[in-house]
Order: C-alpha cells, then sequence, then structure tokens
C-alpha cells in the first residue's frame, strides 16, 4: 500500500469513527469539533513531541496544510457535484 492508499485508509477510518459518533446521537457539529481537536493535539505531537508546542510560526505551518487540504477538498467535491449535474 502506497502513501496515498494509506492516507485514504486512515481518512476512512476517521469518518467511520465520526459516523459511528454520529448514530451514538452526537451532535455532527460537536463530532465535526471533536476531530479538529484531535487534530490539533495530533499535529502538535507530530512538529513538537509530547512534551512540546508550537510556536505560533509553527501554529501558521499548520492552519496553511489544513487551509490548502480543506481548499483541495472543496474543489474535488464541486467537480464531483458537477459531474453528477451532467448525468
Amino acid at each position: 500500500m502506497d502513501d496515498q492508499d494509506k492516507h485514504r485508509y486512515c481518512t476512512n477510518k476517521f469518518i467511520e469513527l465520526a459516523n459511528q459518533l454520529k448514530d451514538e446521537q452526537i451532535d455532527p457539529t460537536l463530532v465535526s469539533g471533536a476531530l479538529m481537536t484531535a487534530s490539533c493535539v495530533y499535529a502538535t505531537f507530530v512538529a513538537a513531541g509530547n512534551k512540546g508546542a508550537l510556536e505560533p510560526s509553527g501554529v501558521d505551518k499548520v492552519v496553511a496544510v489544513y487551509r490548502r487540504t480543506l481548499e483541495h477538498h472543496q474543489k474535488v467535491k464541486k467537480a464531483q457535484l458537477q459531474g453528477s449535474k451532467n448525468h
């Protein structure tokens, strides 16, 4: 499995967990917020370890990656929606 396949696998596992939480009657907005918090915690760990924290420049880097990822997903989603309208 290459990195792209691993990325897709991990993404799908997080979505699966989010849907399980939603099925437990937890508001999807809360689930989304919790996923974002978990992402922040883990991004900090990856960049700074268990005993570190991000400096403002590190926060800016994480925000930039998150923004690029969100923008990319929106572009893909819009293309999918446009494609489904044409069929």
